[in-house]
């Protein structure tokens, strides 16, 4: 079942049945959020995910009934929900998520569903991977989609959620974390996004860090960098020189001069002629 279908109003009820509140502003204090934000999900007809994910680690109420009023095991009742004992909770949960949202949980969102690119996730969902890079460009935490991810694989939502994962808990437990970098693509001398990838930590040398870690292609190569590095070292870089990018191989030379091997040709320079946009750790060639 989608969020969208769940009846707002019946989804209210259940989760201040779940924390044992009465009024609508107990609830609202709890999440430290304005009592008048709590009567416009009832106008729009739709409790943000973000709530939902929140109530069901705070209280321990199950997620599907929160969603659906169904439990997945239809002999328990609410009074047999088990509380959740975390340090997290409240105000300190709600900061985790947020901090945890855009790229990482997006990724845990591919690892759950076994899916290796956006559009895949795209397509089962019915959205754009447009909308789905907003995620990661914003740092955007996608509550919906997490609460749905959490109902479709029966993966933990705490872990969807948070990163984290309850050693109690008897959900379906996280599945090995395998790093999600930026792709890029080379081309005319301008860097263009190209999605994400995953990695095998086993290929990045010791030292790398792989949150500026990219793989960038062009043509027939392609290239790990490490982007945002600019002291210039003998090695394979991505250079600007004059507003074009490319990777070329450099060689320092005495007098503060480089000399710099392209694809078709070499030349020297200085240092200061030239800007450096990263270092390539890591050189691929297609052959055929």
């Amino acid at each position: 079942m989608r969020l969208e279908n769940a009846v707002a109003a019946d989804v209210l009820e259940r989760i201040l049945s779940a924390y044992g509140f009465t009024m609508q502003k107990e609830l609202s204090d709890k999440l430290g959020i304005a009592k008048s934000n709590v009567a416009s999900w009832l106008q729009r007809g739709q409790v943000p995910g973000n709530v939902l994910v929140q109530c069901a680690l705070d209280t321990g109420a199950d997620v599907q009934w929160l969603v659906t009023g169904i439990f997945a095991n239809a002999n328990k009742s609410i009074s047999q929900v088990a509380p959740r004992h975390s340090l997290l909770n409240g105000q300190s949960l709600i900061t985790k998520m947020l901090q945890s949202g855009g790229k990482p949980a997006l990724q845990r969102i591919l690892e759950a569903y076994g899916f290796k690119t956006q559009k895949e996730l795209s397509e089962y969902l019915g959205i754009s991977t447009g909308t789905i890079s907003t995620w990661v460009r914003r740092g955007f935490f996608p509550g919906d989609v997490v609460i749905t991810c959490a109902l479709d694989t029966g993966y933990s939502l705490e872990w969807l959620a948070t990163g984290e994962i309850n050693s109690s808990s008897l959900e379906k437990t996280a599945p090995p974390q395998i790093p999600m970098i930026n792709r890029k693509i080379l081309l005319a001398g301008k860097l263009d996004d190209d999605g994400f990838c995953y990695i095998d930590q086993s290929f990045v040398p010791d030292g790398v860090n792989l949150k500026n870690l990219n793989f960038v292609r062009s043509g027939k190569s392609s290239w790990l960098i490490e982007m945002g590095v600019n002291e210039l070292s003998n090695g394979s870089w991505l250079l600007d020189i004059d507003g074009i990018l490319d990777v070329y191989e450099v060689s320092r030379r005495p007098g503060n001069k480089l000399n710099i091997t392209g694809a078709n040709n070499g030349f020297e320079c200085k240092v200061e002629q030239v800007t450096a946009k990263g270092m390539v750790v890591v050189k691929l060639e297609l052959k055929i």
